[in-house]
């Protein structure tokens, strides 16, 4: 489950030691985490990071298979937790330290910069080869935030880009080493205490209004 600690002004919500796959209690965790984080005043940033082979593996489809039932609210869940990290009023920062899937591939994107380990570990959005596709605010945060040709190798080739390449195409910020993922990320978050608060919240909110305004229509979550 995700767990929150702070580090000076930087708030570092660790996503867990598994797969970190998106259960609805692994969901309302990361939204109690986020509270306490929203709470708070002052200069702040937030970075999240993992622990093991993985970042995030995703939707929890072993989950979603036995409550077929509930898969529209869940993925209204999913949306709301995209776009509350979308549109959060700090400067955040993914710390991707392992294998970075599908819906924790988005996760990432949701934050305002990514840095990836160099060596190991693949960003992937691989719905195409899973056949499942992409909500149409999942697309929207996807398009959002991606050069457009690089949106479309991702989305359609379901390609595996390991961490030099995820830099090369724009998706990550930095590649960097193992032992330095989650201290780089720290950094990257401290230079930019300054900017939380409601101007930063309001830039974000316009910046990506129809991403947000995707993400939060419920009416039909899988289009």
């Amino acid at each position: 489950m995700p767990t929150l600690d702070r580090q000076d002004n930087v708030f570092v919500l660790d996503l867990g030691d598994g797969e970190n796959r998106f259960h609805p209690d692994w969901i309302a965790s990361a939204h109690a985490a986020l509270d306490e984080v929203e709470k708070a005043e002052g200069p702040r940033a937030l970075v999240s990071a993992a622990t093991g082979k993985f970042y995030s593996n995703g939707l929890d489809l072993e989950w979603l298979s036995a409550h077929a039932d509930q898969h529209d609210d869940y993925i209204v869940s999913v949306h709301r937790l995209f776009a509350r990290l979308l549109s959060l009023p700090m400067i955040t920062v993914a710390a991707l330290q392992g294998h970075t899937f599908a819906a924790g591939a988005m996760l990432s994107l949701a934050h305002d910069f990514r840095v990836m380990r160099s060596d190991r570990g693949f960003w992937c959005l691989p719905e195409a080869d899973i056949n499942i596709p992409f909500s149409p605010g999942m697309s929207a945060l996807i398009q959002s935030r991606l050069a457009p040709q690089t949106a479309h190798e991702a989305m359609v080739t379901a390609r595996r880009y390991g961490g030099s390449d995820a830099a090369a195409a724009g998706i990550v910020d930095q590649a960097v080493a193992e032992d330095v993922v989650r201290s780089t990320a720290v950094e990257i978050a401290h230079a930019q205490l300054s900017k939380a608060g409601d101007t930063l919240g309001t830039i974000k909110a316009r910046m990506y209004g129809s991403a947000l305004a995707s993400l939060r229509d419920t009416a039909d979550p899988r289009g």
